[in-house]
């Protein structure tokens, strides 16, 4: 053998036993929890926000049920959320796919799938068993009236039968739907990406009215989810105001000005409400992306009171208190009477909380690398966590979980939907 051939050899053992090395280590690292390899790719402060401090559970998170549905939102910006309705949880992932479940077993009732095909000739139709297709880019849903309502971001509008999934019928709007419609009187008001809100009649999707709202040259993504009740639609706009529209007409009653622009950049203008306004007694509560929560008086729109609080997340509200997440993942609880604060909790900071749920003693967030948190109500506290996404920013909990009779229902970025207890 000669030199040459004997160097090349060396150096091919040297190099197999190095990645040795570096499989097992990464084995090693990942066996013992301190790490993950995409902590590789992070910088400092990212990892100290990650490592979060062990806790004690003062209540037991218990998984009942795991569904997985394709491949959920993936990286796309998205709110797309389950929803409840008629003892039935229903569920979509971003490219198309639509199921209904079971609420005690996650059990399938029905699914559809309404990815996009081309159907030119005879072996389309036979190579489309292998194929996905063209994305739908299903973005929102709601369920009510016995049907489930699904919204895509190319504009498309369906009503599928709640009991078996046929479609009703189906409508085409001017913009993104990235918001859950609300429905009222049976009316279902859908909001644009484009300014346009719209009112369709529920049973049979003909469009009965749509209002123009303006849009700031620059925005967030999001948008403010309708809400409707006693006779209007409430709608946050991406100029900073709480609109008023009549439910039957759309004619716009009144709108408040929450916020006003300031800065000298476009960026630093930005002053979105893209939370959705919540309706309690006679009291509306709505919070804009730049720092205003506000209490406004239903009939008339007149301002009762306002805190410095920033946030795009869908706020909680109960008989005695408002929870917000702000948009640096403060956790805060108000007195719903007079805005003043509660108290706070920072342990969670710039870990991209969900929205809050409130389930009995207990508020419940996501974050964006898979935990659930449970904060108690009284207090602040972090009472209990789970970890349902194994440290994986791509099993991020994204959307706020919802309510389901004693259960809370939650999805991941890439489409793992489960249904926890905590007792």
């Amino acid at each position: 053998m000669t030199s040459i051939t004997r160097n090349i050899s060396q150096q091919s053992q040297l190099c197999g036993r190095m990645f040795k090395q570096v499989v097992l280590a990464a084995a090693l690292t990942a066996l013992s929890g301190c790490t993950t390899v995409t902590d590789w790719f992070a910088d400092d402060d990212e990892i100290k926000i990650r490592r979060i401090p062990a806790i004690v559970n003062q209540v037991t998170p218990k998984v009942i049920w795991n569904y997985s549905i394709g491949d959920g939102v993936d990286e796309y910006f998205s709110r797309l959320q389950p929803a409840y309705a008629d003892n039935t949880i229903y569920a979509a992932e971003r490219h198309g796919k639509v199921v209904a479940l079971e609420p005690d077993s996650g059990d399938v009732k029905w699914q559809r799938n309404f990815a996009i095909f081309r159907n030119e000739s005879f072996f389309d139709g036979i190579a489309n068993i292998w194929r996905s297709g063209t994305s739908a880019k299903i973005s929102a849903m709601a369920a009510g009236y016995d049907k489930v309502f699904v919204g895509s971001e190319n504009g498309k509008l369906l009503a599928l039968d709640g009991q078996t999934g046929e479609t009703v019928w189906e409508a085409s709007v001017a913009g993104e739907i990235l918001a859950p419609p609300a429905m009222d009187e049976g009316i279902l008001v859908v909001n644009t990406g484009a300014g346009v809100l719209f009112g369709f009649d529920a049973q049979t999707g003909e469009q009965l009215w749509r209002s123009e709202t303006d849009v700031p040259p620059l925005s967030l993504r999001g948008i403010s989810a309708p809400a409707a009740s006693n006779g209007g639609t409430l709608i946050g706009t991406p100029t900073g105001k709480l609109q008023v529209n009549i439910l039957t007409t759309g004619i716009p009653a009144w709108e408040t000005a929450i916020t006003a622009p300031s800065g000298a950049t476009e960026l630093e203008r930005i002053i979105d409400v893209d939370s959705s306004p919540v309706l309690y007694g006679s009291t509306v509560y709505i919070v804009s992306y730049d720092g205003t929560l506000a209490a406004l008086e239903l009939r008339s729109g007149r301002i009762l009171w306002k805190r410095e609080y920033g946030s795009y997340r869908d706020l909680a509200v109960t008989s005695e208190r408002i929870y917000v997440v702000d948009t640096r993942s403060n956790v805060f609880a108000l007195d719903r009477r007079n805005g003043i604060e509660i108290w706070s909790q920072g342990g969670l900071r710039q870990r991209h909380l969900t929205a809050p749920v409130v389930m009995g003693e207990h508020v419940v967030v996501g974050d964006r690398w898979g935990l659930l948190h449970w904060l108690n109500t009284e207090d602040g506290t972090l009472a209990a966590r789970y970890d349902l996404g194994g440290d994986d920013e791509d099993e991020a909990i994204y959307a706020a979980p919802i309510k389901v009779d004693d259960m809370i229902v939650t999805i991941t970025r890439d489409g793992d939907i489960a249904a926890l207890t905590a007792q």
